[in-house]
């Protein structure tokens, strides 16, 4: 096949018309495109005025060799080397146990799909509930200011990223990220997904998918337990021995994928004590900062800004500040609310979420600065945990106690000034808000890097630093503080053999694909050892 780049459509222009404007790209009669295929969109607003989409596709054309030697000159135009699709040796060490995969996030899922797609009937322990009634559990939270902690925003089946916007988009470069987003399709995500150039589910579809994902794990002879939180680790002789669940019960185990998640904080204090290697992690935090997404529309698109091909606009900002700080914007949801995502009694944290229709009133972005292991205050492999518990306790405090998230209009936060009441921006998070001065749960590097922040972030996107905008605290679990070591070749613990950390919670991914792919690598050094029970 052959790749062609930069195909453009203007907003108003049919889809169905690309295929004539690839006919003239490639100098082709019509019988002479036998088919396409659309590999990435994305959307180029540079010029207000004149807005349109970008297309890269694939394409089977007859003579493909004197089409692609007639457009020898053409940067656009290039011959396609698909992927080999992964082939996974499986090793010949007897497998005595069924491989256990903790953890139902990304990694988790997508670890023990690979596992059971080749035959090895993975055992799959989630702390959590089952989406369903994990949601139940979620919205009881946002409604009364009751947690269970066990089953939030945090825990559950499909992890943190169930409850988010469900942003599909990665910096890393491996072929593994394309099988991730087939495997999304396969289970009901929407075909987009895999061309667009910020691919999202939205939290409404993703649970169904995840629920798909778990029901072919079973198809495949995988078992899975819920409510079945691994509360210790037993070793012997540098190696896992056994699992302990729920403080009682003890599950015999050679071989195990750690894919925790980064608010386990507990299975980090159990790993700790059993012996495993944790080493100090950067991380970042701040607060959510909600615009009306009106507001970013007219900013990102100009008059077009209600045109219905375009939908909710995005964006993606940082800015190096004075006092050496890096402070961006995170996870933005479009047309989607400020969450609340505690996981304990007595700390408060937030995050956002979106649905797939992104249609709400306001969009909201974490806004974020960097946090160093120098910050932390002590040597100690855990006290970028204990750093992140101390702000969320102080915004617990700061919100009146109860899960009410302390709040604060952009104006106010940068001119020093308590907020005592709200403008046109109305709040979306729940149960409720509390005027407050949010430099109360931040440090005083961060306060200062947000406050600079929105300001010069205002210079590049008109809009964003209008005084009325709310800012809702506090945003710490923008990744682990903690790595759990690992081979750089087995990828297994450095410490506890048999005992494989992946995704986010182990340090070694950022997102819902890059997760996902790690739980795959980490699946595949398994199958490369041993050989199904």
């Amino acid at each position: 096949m052959i790749r062609v780049s930069n195909i453009k459509l203007g907003i108003d222009e049919k889809l169905e018309s690309i295929e004539g404007k690839i006919l003239r790209k490639l100098k082709l009669k019509a019988d002479e495109l036998l088919e396409y295929n659309i590999v990435r969109e994305s959307v180029d607003a540079r010029k207000k005025s004149k807005i349109s989409f970008v297309y890269t596709v694939d394409a089977k054309v007859k003579n493909e060799g004197a089409v692609l030697k007639r457009l020898a000159g053409d940067r656009d135009v290039s011959p396609l080397k698909p992927d080999a699709e992964a082939v996974i040796a499986r090793g010949s060490m007897p497998l005595e146990k069924r491989p256990v995969v903790i953890g139902m996030g990304p990694a988790g899922l997508f670890a023990a799909l690979t596992l059971a797609q080749n035959g090895y009937r993975p055992v799959l322990l989630e702390r959590g509930r089952d989406v369903d009634r994990r949601t139940v559990d979620v919205e009881h939270f946002w409604s009364t200011g009751e947690l269970c902690e066990d089953s939030n925003v945090q825990f559950g089946e499909g992890g943190a990223g169930a409850f988010s916007d469900g942003k599909l988009t990665t910096r890393i470069k491996d072929t593994r990220c394309g099988r991730v987003l087939s495997e999304l399709v396969r289970a009901g995500a929407p075909e987009e997904i895999i061309y667009s150039h910020t691919p999202h589910v939205g939290t409404d579809i993703l649970k169904e998918v995840v629920k798909n994902i778990r029901l072919n794990i079973l198809e495949l002879g995988g078992e899975i337990r819920f409510g079945a939180r691994v509360s210790g680790f037993s070793t012997e002789n540098g190696a896992i021995k056994a699992l302990e669940i729920n403080d009682e019960e003890e599950l015999e185990c050679s071989c195990a994928v750690l894919a925790i998640g980064h608010s386990a904080r507990d299975t980090y204090e159990a790993l700790h004590a059993a012996g495993a290697e944790l080493m100090q992690k950067p991380f970042a935090m701040g607060v959510r900062i909600e615009h009306p997404q009106i507001v970013i529309n007219k900013a990102q698109y100009g008059e077009s800004y209600n045109h219905p091909r375009l939908g909710a606009a995005d964006y993606k900002l940082t800015h190096s500040c004075a006092n050496g700080r890096s402070v961006y914007t995170f996870c933005m949801c479009p047309g989607g609310e400020v969450i609340a995502s505690s996981s304990s009694k007595g700390e408060l944290v937030v995050n956002g979420m979106s649905y797939h229709a992104r249609n709400g009133e306001n969009s909201n972005s974490a806004l974020i600065v960097n946090v160093d292991p120098a910050d932390f205050g002590s040597a100690h492999p855990l006290a970028g945990m204990h750093f992140q518990q101390k702000y969320e306790r102080l915004a617990f405090e700061l919100g009146g106690s109860n899960y009410n998230a302390p709040v604060q209009k952009a104006g106010d936060f940068i001119n020093k000034v308590k907020s005592g009441s709200l403008g046109g921006v109305r709040p979306t998070y729940r149960p409720g808000t509390e005027y407050s001065d949010l430099r109360k749960c931040l440090p005083d590097f961060a306060a200062e890097a947000i406050s600079e922040g929105i300001q010069a972030m205002g210079r590049k996107l008109r809009g964003f630093s209008m005084e009325e905008a709310v800012l809702t605290g506090v945003e710490t679990r923008s990744s682990a503080p903690v790595r759990i070591v690992r081979d750089q070749e087995t990828l297994e613990s450095s410490k506890v053999k048999g005992l494989y950390p992946a995704g986010e919670g182990a340090g070694y991914a950022g997102g819902i694909v890059s997760a996902a792919v790690d739980g795959m690598k980490v699946a595949e050094k398994i199958i490369n050892m041993y050989s199904p029970e």
